[in-house]
């Protein structure tokens, strides 16, 4: 594991509040937050500041801002320094977005987590309403909430595919994330039963992590627009690799040996990944990579082979030849 460079600033208005030693970082903040915000940023000085100051107008003021600097290489760390009212870990090394997640949460104080991507920003309740929702169902175990798109500064309606959706969401959640990292908000105990953030994934490990906590419990909706994501820069992981829904397959593959899964929610996975794995085979043929190819269509062809499985159907199956 990486070494962590921790520092915690003074947030006191004077500046005077003396540092207290509290596992092994300097403490300012005595009294225990009710919500941890974490924001994981690899170069992105610009977006940072914009996100930070989207934490800091919020009106419920009861959190902790954890900031995870994935080994930036820009002005970031020394933008980081300077501020108040944050821990900053500062990581030796670029292990990705995963990775710096997991050492924030590993941080986090709060009963509740949240997570803001570093290239979006919040609206001022969103924190307020997220946690008067959470107080009064205590028995539900995250929340997320609708947004606004910006694309290349330009605001942009999500299409149907991407509708929201409340309670039993894990069929909703199979064909793409439908849940924004920045939008979510989970209890913090949720981590030790589900896991967290599938460090080997380069990328739709946020969809990996919605599975998991899907496929145990309710995710409800909050319906109104508090978040903005900022899209259509070079850096987004969507735009750096091709094929995405290898890591989706990847994340079904995973979710079908959990023994939570019902036969039903197994039927729903396999219908699924071998919509998927046909899209990649085509894909890769289509870019002159047969062996590629080939291997998604074996994987599709096994789906196949379980879903008759599970169905009682000895035959090819509707899906046929990918």
């Amino acid at each position: 594991m990486s070494r962590v460079l921790s520092t915690i600033q003074d947030s006191s208005p004077s500046g005077k509040t003396p540092p207290t030693e509290v596992g092994g970082m300097q403490e300012t903040h005595l009294k225990t937050p009710q919500v941890s915000v974490i924001i994981p940023t690899y170069n992105r000085i610009d977006f940072i500041k914009v996100a930070v100051d989207s934490v800091f107008k919020q009106t419920l003021r009861d959190w902790e801002l954890i900031v995870v600097d994935d080994a930036s290489t820009d002005d970031t760390t020394d933008f980081l320094k300077e501020g108040s009212r944050w821990s900053h870990l500062r990581l030796d090394e670029n292990k990705g977005v995963s990775f710096a997640r997991n050492r924030g949460i590993e941080q986090a104080r709060g009963s509740l987590i949240c997570f803001l991507d570093s290239d979006d920003q919040w609206l001022p309740e969103k924190l307020a309403m997220q946690v008067a929702w959470m107080e009064k169902h205590p028995e539900c175990p995250a929340s997320y909430t609708d947004e606004i798109w910006i694309r290349n500064g330009v605001r942009v309606n999500p299409m149907n595919k991407h509708r929201k959706y409340s309670g039993q969401v894990f069929r909703n959640c199979l064909p793409l994330c439908i849940i924004s990292p920045s939008s979510i908000m989970m209890r913090s105990e949720v981590f030790d039963e589900i896991g967290v953030f599938d460090e080997s994934l380069p990328a739709c490990e946020d969809y990996d992590l919605w599975l998991r906590l899907a496929l145990r419990h309710p995710v409800h909706f909050i319906e109104e627009k508090l978040i903005v994501k900022t899209g259509g820069h070079s850096d987004q992981l969507s735009r750096k690799y091709w094929g995405m829904d290898r890591f989706r397959v990847h994340a079904m593959e995973k979710i079908l040996k959990e023994p939570e899964i019902s036969s039903e929610e197994k039927t729903w996975v396999l219908e699924t990944l071998i919509e998927k794995c046909r899209i990649l085979s085509c894909g890769y043929n289509n870019n002159s990579k047969p062996s590629d190819a080939a291997i998604y269509q074996e994987k599709g062809e096994r789906c196949q082979i379980e879903l008759n499985a599970i169905s009682g159907d000895s035959g090819q199956g509707i899906q046929g030849e990918i």
